[in-house]
């Protein structure tokens, strides 16, 4: 399942988060890049355990904590931590696909069930740099304003398309699900949404829609890892 997720950061935020990120320091993209994903990556990143990064990276985790649309798609039991990159230049990152398994700054390991770009630059502001995500309908282009956030599967074949004009700047990171089977958790999300459509509707006291929620709790009592 690929979801945009519109206005995760509101356009105040985002601006904040430009001016900072501007003014930062920003690094070769290889640096933290892996095996194959070396010869492929051409792009810039800020450190990882910047103080910039952080800060960022936790108003990111506790908007996404309160974010329920994100939370009934994604089921999340362990995010990496946030990172930033820049596309410029030409900046581009070909075919791959992220590591299944990722080390957490604690020393936790984490399996990445879905990833997720955050965006921080209009489409406006750049040329290129659309986000080519493979699913089984071809290949899906991928270029949102900016504080949109899409989220799909780790085991995706995607790539970043060169950027020609401008600057493409965003956020991203992964994720574990407590459902870790994609088609699980799509249905899941599906029902869910449904359910607070019908709890509009008829109110949480209506009999259906009580059964239904009893329902998506016992699925996820069946499919959910500890």
């Amino acid at each position: 399942m690929l979801l945009p997720i519109n206005n995760v950061l509101d356009k105040k935020t985002v601006e904040q988060f430009r001016t900072a990120l501007d003014k930062t320091t920003w690094e070769d993209g290889k640096i933290t890049a892996g095996g194959q994903a070396k010869q492929v990556k051409v792009n810039q990143q800020i450190q990882d355990q910047s103080d910039l990064a952080i800060e960022l990276g936790n108003h990111i985790l506790k908007v996404l904590g309160r974010h329920p649309q994100f939370l009934s798609a994604a089921l999340p039991k362990k995010i990496f931590p946030p990172k930033f990159n820049r596309y410029n230049n030409a900046d581009h990152y070909g075919p791959h696909v992220d590591n299944a398994i990722m080390h957490l700054p604690d020393h936790q390991i984490m399996r990445t069930d879905l990833s997720c770009t955050l965006f921080l630059s209009d489409p406006k502001e750049y040329d290129g740099g659309e986000l080519v995500i493979e699913t089984t309908y071809g290949a899906q282009q991928v270029k949102l304003a900016a504080g949109d956030l899409i989220l799909y599967p780790s085991t995706s074949l995607h790539q970043v398309l060169k950027v020609t004009k401008g600057a493409r700047v965003c956020s991203f990171f992964w994720l574990e699900s407590m459902v870790r089977d994609n088609q699980q958790r799509e249905m899941l999300y599906t029902l869910d949404q449904s359910i607070q459509t019908l709890t509009i509707e008829r109110g949480a006291d209506d009999n259906e829609v009580r059964h239904l929620t009893g329902i998506y709790h016992n699925l996820i009592r069946l499919w959910a890892s500890s």
